[in-house]
């Protein structure tokens, strides 16, 4: 073990916060190009592209809990999490070059259509991110002692990968997406490799609570945890069905069958504070946990999926391009003049900036002394209720290119507890042994509801409104609010 690891140095904090970095430049990548180039260079639909997006939920159903098991009980190329972390940057650097290629790769394999070529790209990139995920961030929590450590070292890991997102949609809009794919795929290469030199992983893990047994996992238990999102995952399976199988044929119950998906998922999450009432327990917690972040997630997903159609419909119709604000600042650092096309791309990107740029400010310097003070919950609650008002603001007064970036800041405050403080609230809240599994499954409140975007695409197309996703996502970020206020601060009873 070096040193500066030894020691929980800054240093230390920031290596080892580089494979989550990594993951978080690849998703940032996606949400900068995906939409994008399948809409203006393969020229698919919206529901085609909320299609395509849902590739990675499904890989995410499959790999997230596997290699959080796997990677709790097994050790071999020099440790537990190391591996996967690897497999998944080659992968990804892969599948980012891809992206760039999905023509021609539909050409050569004699498809009349690159839409099934973007999906098994977009899966596979997804699937990279899936693997990788789990292990960046189980990584950290194995690596640092519960407490304020702990909290530091999942708020450096939000500095550290929200400083490089911003490098990824400066990079969109300074020098293109295509520029953007290129660069991922080296980052992404490098930050999941040369950091694991540096980094030693300990052999045995010890439960943060010395006087609870953990639990073997089965397949019984998990079932059982994840009771809060079996509406989600009644859903998920109805979309993969319905799309993969019946080639479209459940179509016309799309909605109503989400609607009832949603208030099963409501009346679960009643049936899980009631029993957390009546006898508290860690598996209790961690299912409050699951339903909360669950609701957080529905309302970004959409966001991240459909907020270039907004951009697209909304805001550029009607504006001259020479007077964009993005366009000029586009237009000042590549020397080239922007178009209709480019117009949407760089507003978005500069959305995002304008959203990672209040998402590296803050974990460090403002919401982890606040945690110290009030606590992780509170102060994570104070964060939500930021985005909460940002996708208020963004649903009334979004259209206007100014006011989309002040929504944006807005949501970057509560986006910047999202990838930070609550990651250190959940590690604090189950078995250090089992880390990797609850790992898994607390990702399974990201990829069930991430699911639902599809059922989401589908409204906000059939409204002919695109300020209707932000309505959506108003009321999934409320509902998350709510369940949020039944979650007990770690170490408490």
């Amino acid at each position: 073990m070096l040193p500066f690891q030894k020691k929980l140095s800054n240093t230390f904090y920031a290596i080892v916060s580089l494979p989550a970095t990594a993951v978080g430049f690849s998703f940032s990548t996606q949400v900068a190009v995906l939409s994008w180039i399948l809409s203006t260079q393969y020229h698919l639909h919206i529901e085609d592209v909320a299609l395509v997006w849902l590739a990675g939920p499904v890989s995410g159903i499959i790999m997230q809990p596997l290699v959080g098991m796997i990677s709790d009980k097994n050790w071999f190329w020099g440790g537990r999490r190391k591996p996967f972390i690897v497999m998944g940057g080659v992968l990804g650097t892969l599948m980012l070059l891809g992206l760039l290629k999905m023509d021609a790769i539909s050409r050569i394999l004699g498809m009349h259509s690159v839409f099934i070529v973007a999906v098994v790209v977009a899966l596979l990139l997804d699937l990279s991110i899936n693997v990788t995920f789990n292990p960046a961030r189980s990584i950290i929590a194995d690596v640092t002692p519960t407490g304020a450590e702990r909290t530091k070292a999942y708020s450096w890991m939000q500095v550290m990968s929200g400083s490089f997102s911003i490098g990824a949609y400066f990079i969109s809009i300074a020098f293109g997406n295509l520029v953007l794919i290129y660069v991922a795929a080296i980052l992404v290469f490098i930050f999941s490799i040369v950091p694991l030199f540096f980094i030693t992983e300990p052999r045995e893990l010890q439960a943060a609570d010395a006087g609870h047994l953990a639990e073997k996992i089965s397949f019984g238990k998990t079932v059982k945890t994840l009771c809060p999102l079996y509406g989600f995952i009644l859903y998920g399976l109805f979309v993969v069905i319905n799309k993969m199988i019946l080639a479209d044929a459940w179509a016309p119950y799309q909605t109503k069958v989400m609607y009832a998906c949603l208030v099963l998922t409501l009346l679960l999450g009643i049936y899980v504070i009631i029993a957390g009432k009546k006898k508290a327990s860690l598996d209790n917690e961690f299912q409050k946990l699951l339903l909360a972040h669950s609701f957080t997630w529905l309302g970004l997903q959409s966001m991240f999926v459909m907020c270039f159609f907004y951009v697209q419909q909304k805001i550029v119709p009607g504006l001259d391009t020479n007077k964009i604000f993005a366009n000029i600042f586009s237009t000042f650092f590549s020397g080239k003049v922007q178009g209709v096309e480019s117009s949407a791309g760089n507003i978005l990107s500069l959305g995002f900036l304008i959203l990672n740029f209040v998402g590296v400010l803050l974990p460090v310097f403002v919401l982890e002394p606040c945690t110290r003070k009030i606590g992780k919950v509170k102060t994570y609650l104070l964060a939500l209720l930021c985005l909460v008002a940002g996708y208020a603001f963004l649903y009334m007064w979004g259209a206007a290119e100014i006011n989309f970036y002040i929504g944006m800041l807005l949501c970057g405050i509560g986006w910047s507890a999202v990838i930070s403080i609550v990651f250190a609230i959940m590690s604090e809240k189950v078995e250090a042994v089992n880390m990797g599994w609850y790992m898994g499954l607390f990702n399974f409140s990201i990829v069930f509801p991430s699911m639902m975007t599809v059922g989401v695409s589908k409204i906000v197309s059939q409204s002919k409104d695109p300020s209707s996703l932000f309505l959506i996502a108003f009321l999934c970020l409320l509902l998350s609010v709510v369940f949020w206020l039944f979650v007990k601060e770690p170490g408490k009873g």
